[in-house]
């Protein structure tokens, strides 16, 4: 049976509980006046920094920073988040001190939720996202506007300091690496080009086209030789052809001019054959020498085929070192400095006490209603008409006695005038003593 349906069950709501709403209201005013003293302002101040391209075209110069910088900037965020970094900012800046109660954990993690760092997106070029930020901005809440200020701009500083150390570091340790890829391969080359000398000289091939010089030497030297034979021959027969008609002295003299000329011949003959023996027995291992310098000479074409691109890639590692060196890079500038906020975020005292004091008001209303509810009681002929449809003859009035019916005020007066009458009359008893 609800007790409230019109404006003046309400009304009577509020006269019969009035005791019950005003207690509630004094009482959540207070409370609201003590929340609104309590919680402290919240003052935010934010720095903008942006992207500067690099100054070169990468096609003139290009860098050797790989990645795009949304993902390089998420590194660097999970760095500045990190708690040594956060401890680091806390103690530079006594940030908290004022909450002694707090750890150190508890102040890292209050320092991280009062941090943000957003970024924006650089316009796309087609249809493609090359993963490009343009603004990033650091936002600090912290309770002091002078703290607030100095973590964002913190933040901010670190930030382009990172990036920074992080672009030279990566350029630097690029340069190194092609710096020594080329070191050992000009070391590699040289080591084979001793090992290719050693093994010339080992087998006689201090000159190159070696081979093909001994086989041709064996051919001149046949043909030197299958000369000396037709000289041969013909000596002999020379030697045979003698007139024997002519004189002792004169036959005898061309015999052994014959034989020593036949002597020379031979001579000749057979160190021109030790000769051709020894070209053909050192041409006998020929096929493994062959392959032996093939694979010399592969792989020295392989070592000087990756020195020129690791040549090409060290020179294009030096210009980006020099790009990074000098500045010319990609490179955070500052946009729009963190400021001195004036006013804060956060809701003034007087709003939150407001809030409260409506808060206890709609609290109060509620408890009378629902009080209401939990006695429902029949209070006038149109409640009575209305809930169950019976429609009153007469109402009788309450005709208790007037001493019955007496009011908290009177009854208050009455305690008085009883106390002082008391009072009195102790009074005089004492007075009668004394006479």
């Amino acid at each position: 049976m609800g007790p409230i349906y019109t404006l003046d069950d309400f009304i009577d709501m509020l006269r019969r509980r009035a005791g019950v709403i005003i207690t509630i209201i004094l009482l959540g005013c207070i409370a609201s006046v003590f929340w609104a003293l309590s919680v402290p302002h919240v003052y935010q101040s934010s720095e903008v920094i942006q992207i500067e391209q690099p100054k070169i075209a990468n096609d003139l110069a290009p860098s050797t920073v790989e990645g795009s910088s949304a993902r390089r900037l998420q590194l660097i965020e999970q760095q500045l988040m990190a708690r040594g970094n956060l401890v680091d900012i806390i103690e530079k800046y006594g940030l908290y001190e004022d909450l002694t109660a707090l750890r150190m954990t508890e102040k890292v993690d209050l320092l991280r939720r009062s941090v943000t760092i957003t970024g924006v997106a650089a316009p796309r070029e087609g249809y493609g996202d090359d993963g490009r930020i343009s603004v990033v901005t650091f936002t600090a809440e912290m309770d002091d506007p002078a703290d607030a200020q100095a973590v964002a701009r913190e933040f901010a500083d670190r930030t382009r300091a990172l990036s920074a150390a992080q672009r030279r570091e990566q350029t630097r340790e690029t340069l190194e690496f092609f710096q020594r890829q080329e070191e050992n391969l000009i070391r590699d080359i040289a080591q084979l080009e001793a090992e290719r000398a050693d093994f010339r000289s080992e087998n006689d091939l201090s000159l190159d086209g070696g081979l093909e010089f001994r086989r041709g030497e064996i051919g001149s030297l046949n043909e030197a030789i299958l000369e000396l034979d037709r000289e041969i021959i013909a000596t002999r027969l020379a030697r045979e052809r003698v007139n024997p008609d002519a004189r002792a002295a004169t036959i005898a003299r061309e015999q052994a001019d014959l034989e020593a000329t036949l002597e020379s011949l031979t001579t000749q003959r057979n160190l021109l054959e030790e000769q051709r023996d020894a070209l053909s027995a050192s041409l006998q291992t020929s096929p493994e020498v062959d392959r032996e310098l093939a694979r010399f000479e592969r792989r020295l074409e392989q070592l000087q085929d990756q020195l020129e691109v690791i040549t090409a890639r060290r020179n294009e590692a030096e210009v980006g070192f020099s790009l990074e060196a000098d500045e010319r890079g990609e490179k955070l500038t500052t946009l729009e400095a963190a400021e001195l906020p004036e006013y804060p975020i956060s809701l003034s005292r007087k709003k939150r006490a407001a809030i409260g004091g409506m808060a206890s008001i709609a609290l109060a209303l509620i408890v009378a209603f629902l009080l209401e509810l939990r006695r429902p009681v029949i209070r006038s002929a149109r409640q009575m008409t209305r809930e169950t449809g019976l429609i009153p003859v007469v109402s009788i009035p309450d005709l208790s006695p007037r001493e019955k019916r007496r009011t908290l005020g009177k009854v208050w007066q009455e305690r008085l005038k009883a106390g002082q009458k008391g009072r009195a009359a102790r009074q005089a008893r004492k007075n009668a003593r004394q006479g």
